[in-house]
């Protein structure tokens, strides 16, 4: 590699690290002065960081990562990496799978699972069948969205309820106790989404 092609290479990941904590920093609400008292950082620096004016040491971009509440590897998502997974599934397709809870089961097709060194997502269409035995009860990590397909149900979230029809939606915390407490029709589906940090 030419001295001019390495040069630019390095322009090029100081721009992408510079666009990755302006972003960072706008999504937590803070200016560049509040991002620089808090974590030590001249606002000068940052200045010049976001701008690709500037090739941040690793000392620095850990200042702003614990600072930001992010992986170190966040500041490097938009620099060129020579692979990526992705996963297409078609309608009718997926991993069609059972769970059993004790005296109760359910079916659901896995959709999507991904995982990244930061990150990772999982996707499912679930069917609920009305039953004695209740649905099981989760306690996790990261973010969990439901939305429902078919008919009703109710579904727990710590001391709330809150009944679900086609078309609502739910997305809430997983590290609190969640999960479906009773099925009001004979049958409910869902789409469920959660993503976790690794």
């Amino acid at each position: 590699m030419s001295d001019r092609a390495a040069s630019e290479d390095i322009a090029s990941i100081d721009l992408a690290i510079g666009s990755a904590v302006r972003d960072l920093r706008e999504n937590r609400g803070l200016t560049a002065r509040q991002l620089a008292a808090e974590s030590g950082v001249s606002a000068a620096m940052i200045s010049r960081i976001e701008n690709g004016q500037a090739s941040p040491s690793i000392s620095t971009l850990n200042a702003l990562s614990r600072t930001l509440d992010v992986p170190l590897v966040s500041f490097f998502r938009e620099t060129s990496s020579n692979h990526v997974d992705f996963t297409h599934v078609r309608y009718g397709e997926g991993l069609y799978s059972t769970r059993m809870v004790d005296n109760h089961s359910h079916e659901f097709i896995n959709l999507a699972f991904h995982t990244r060194r930061d990150i990772q997502f999982e996707a499912r269409r679930v069917t609920l069948v009305r039953q004695t035995a209740r649905p099981p009860v989760y306690v996790g990590h990261g973010v969990v969205f439901v939305y429902a397909l078919e008919g009703e149900a109710v579904y727990g979230y710590g001391e709330h309820a809150f009944t679900l029809k086609a078309g609502d939606s739910l997305s809430l915390d997983a590290e609190l106790r969640h999960g479906f407490k009773r099925v009001i029709t004979e049958t409910f589906s869902f789409l469920t989404v959660q993503v976790a940090r690794r």
